[in-house]
């Protein structure tokens, strides 16, 4: 496969998804926002974003399925798969707090072949494919040069469905706070991968996502230089619900006080 003529489509599907969004943005209320679950929200804009990218992947790959957020091109478990969240930070962009994102992965088995995420608040395009660098509107991009964690910007993403374990991830926030750069939660863990493959935070991690929350960014990110793992080390990063990513020289440090 071509990835590189893959992925340059797919730029133009995720821009033309983002410019809706942001189009949708500017006269948008709570009103409209649906709840599928206690702190999980979604809107007619998740949607129908949706349901625009589908129908024009289909004409990019058309043997490839689906695992997108809403569902609304059902699952098909091909070889070829397209993981598709429409809108990454439904949160912020219901109270239009930036970032936002959409994201675009191909899938060929379990390896993400093709990465695309558009930021809607600033217009911005990153973008890999396998065995490519990665890129920020044009720009190729890696991740930061920050080699003591106590220098470190850190991203923390703190999923609802983890409430339970909320004092064990308050001693994690409060050991990062005392012991790096700052931490961040920036509510897009999209954003949080993009932001570590172009440098502007140094490490993050989260648990509880979904694929389709991580695979676009996990690539860019990989595809930058990031050591990208699950919280063991390992590769299960993807379907495993947990991720880690941090630039090659605080990796360890970063990871031996996650949990």
């Amino acid at each position: 496969m071509d990835y590189e003529k893959i992925c340059t489509a797919v730029r133009e599907v995720a821009r033309e998804a983002g410019e809706y969004i942001a189009a949708q943005r500017e006269t948008f209320s709570f009103e409209r926002v649906e709840f599928k679950g206690a702190h999980n929200l979604v809107s007619y804009v998740d949607k129908t974003a949706e349901q625009m990218i589908v129908a024009r992947l289909r004409t990019i790959v058309p043997e490839a399925g689906f695992i997108t957020e809403e569902g609304t091109a059902g699952s098909r478990r091909e070889h070829l798969r397209w993981i598709i969240d429409p809108l990454d930070g439904t949160t912020n962009f219901v109270h239009g707090l930036p970032p936002y994102c959409v994201s675009i992965a191909l899938a060929e088995g379990d390896e993400m072949v093709v990465g695309v995420v558009w930021e809607v608040t600033l217009r911005e395009c990153f973008w890999a494919w396998k065995g490519s660098k990665a890129y920020l509107n044009g720009e190729e991009i890696s991740v930061s040069k920050v080699d003591r964690l106590e220098n470190a910007l850190v991203a923390i993403g703190f999923s609802y469905a983890t409430l339970a374990e909320v004092e064990d991830y308050l001693d994690m926030i409060a050991y990062y706070q005392k012991n790096t750069d700052g931490i961040r939660r920036i509510g897009s863990a999209t954003a949080d991968l993009v932001y570590v493959a172009c440098g502007r935070v140094d490490a993050f991690a989260q648990v509880k996502l979904a694929a389709w929350d991580v695979a676009a960014g996990a690539l860019i990110a990989r595809q930058a230089g990031a050591v990208v793992t699950d919280y063991s080390g390992g590769d299960d990063y993807i379907f495993g619900r947990e991720i880690i990513a941090a630039n090659p020289m605080i990796y360890e440090a970063f990871k031996e006080h996650v949990r």
